[in-house]
């Protein structure tokens, strides 16, 4: 952490075997503390999800640009994690 940095104090929610995991490691001596080891751990996350926009925006340059509305409507429909909508009509005879 770099001094003079400005900090919050948030809540966060974590199922408790992994607030274990974090004592543990604190306890061992392998953390500073809970809070040092959950800001190391969102710093590799923001680096990562940064990393892999970059790699995202290089592989469309090299590909033909950013997606068109329709490209994109049909990454976000085959991406989306809901659940498709069933029809009522089942097996129905013609």
């Amino acid at each position: 952490m770099v001094f003079g940095m400005a900090t919050s104090k948030i809540t966060i929610t974590l199922h408790d075997d992994r607030i274990q995991e974090i004592r543990a490691l604190v306890a061992a001596g392998r953390a500073a503390s809970v809070s040092a080891f959950v800001q190391h751990a969102v710093g590799v996350a923001l680096s990562d999800a940064a990393g892999w926009k970059e790699m995202l925006e290089d592989a469309l340059q090299q590909t033909g640009g950013p997606l068109t509305k329709k490209e994109r409507e049909w990454a976000d429909a085959l991406l989306s994690p809901q659940e498709r909508k069933r029809s009522g009509k089942k097996g129905k005879a013609a």
